[in-house]
């Protein structure tokens, strides 16, 4: 029987595929594949959730008013350099959207955040795709890919799935190299978890590059990941015509209302944030006695450059009942949950090292992670 004729693109993109559970099991398994809060909602969440709810017969704010003029009030910016949609993911979308004229190409660091090489063939762009160097963005390397026809570039910072951050100097010296007319975007869904000199953030970069646009989203240090919704920070004139490209009524009401209450309770999640990047250093100091190669981290999760180790390490951590994210041939990226979930997760991490498994990617481990490892 034939079928509608669909775009080519379609027959060869990747799907996205969640990270499997315990075959074989009803029982849940450990919740550390997605990079998800593993704290409940505030209590100020959930009743301005269950406000919300009671007028989801209407349409959502379609310009996200209320919430563009808060997070106007947070950051100390005027409203007209703000646009949100439904997650940060959906944003990039419009960025590769916006851009995609015949031709068009996106240079990002690989690997990065894995939904990138799809969003490009979906909007017809060609990815640039520029090899890490120690698990961390090579800029002068992204720079000098930068040709005529690149439209976007993006930096992951700190990076996904690597969790590793730019320095801060580098970035600037990176900005300063790229074309006016070619549009940088920043990706810092995990910037709250950051510590340390790769820290601040690019939001103070903006007025001083009009091509640069920063993307937060509400997913990760706020808790709001069921319910999608991210921002762009950037130069009113650019912003403008993104929101142009962005889906109207796509960020639901109770998602607005959601974000603006987290936003009032700021201070209570930076401290959840604050206990899981304590987690983070308890389980990463953990991992590097037991002999396993983990980069420093500056965000909820880490990773473990176990090349081609490490669909078999994700295997074996399903079994143990810890759902983990595998990336074949190349690492496993492992969510801060729980202090119990974490647990879990170290007991499968030293079972696995008992065993006699290869705790290296082997010849090309990069030089950074040796020396963590031997830390």
């Amino acid at each position: 029987m034939s079928t509608p004729s669909l775009r080519a693109v379609l027959d060869t993109v990747a799907a996205y595929k969640p990270s499997e559970g315990v075959h074989g099991t009803t029982a849940r398994p450990r919740p550390l594949s997605a990079n998800e809060s593993p704290h409940p909602p505030l209590p100020g969440i959930v009743e301005a959730v269950a406000r919300a709810g009671a007028t989801v017969n209407r349409y959502p704010d379609p310009g996200c008013g209320p919430l563009i003029r808060a997070l106007a009030r947070h950051h100390g910016i005027a409203e007209d350099r703000i646009a949100v949609g439904a997650g940060s993911l959906a944003l990039l979308q419009t960025l590769f959207d916006s851009v995609a004229d015949p031709g068009a190409e996106a240079v990002y660091a690989w690997p990065s955040f894995e939904v990138y090489p799809t969003l490009a063939a979906l909007a017809g762009v060609t990815s640039v795709q520029v090899p890490l160097t120690d698990e961390t963005h090579d800029l002068p390397s992204m720079a000098d890919r930068i040709t005529p026809l690149t439209r976007l570039v993006i930096v992951c910072n700190p990076n996904n799935p690597t969790g590793t951050g730019v320095d801060p100097g580098a970035l600037r010296a990176f900005l300063a190299s790229v074309p006016p007319t070619c549009l940088v975007a920043v990706d810092e869904a995990y910037h709250e978890y950051a510590r340390g000199p790769a820290a601040p953030s690019a939001l103070r970069l903006c007025a001083d590059h009009p091509n640069l646009v920063v993307l937060r989203t509400f997913s990760k240090a706020y808790g709001l990941a069921g319910l999608r919704t991210g921002y762009l920070v950037g130069d009113a004139r650019v912003v403008e015509k993104l929101r142009k490209a962005c889906l109207p009524y796509a960020v639901s009401t109770v998602a607005q209302h959601a974000a603006v209450a987290a936003l009032g309770l700021e201070e209570q999640l930076l401290r959840r944030v604050d206990e899981t990047v304590a987690e983070r250093t308890r389980v990463r100091d953990t991992l590097l006695r037991i002999g396993l190669p983990v980069p420093d981290s500056l965000t909820n999760f880490l990773w473990l450059p176990l090349g081609p180790h490490a669909a078999d390490f994700g295997a074996w951590c399903a079994r143990q009942g810890v759902a983990v994210r595998a990336f074949a041939d190349v690492g496993v990226r492992v969510s801060i949950g729980s202090a119990d979930d974490n647990d879990q997760f170290l007991a499968a991490a030293d079972a696995w090292r008992s065993t006699g498994r290869p705790a290296t990617a082997g010849a090309g481990q990069t030089q950074h992670v040796r020396k963590a490892a031997e830390a």
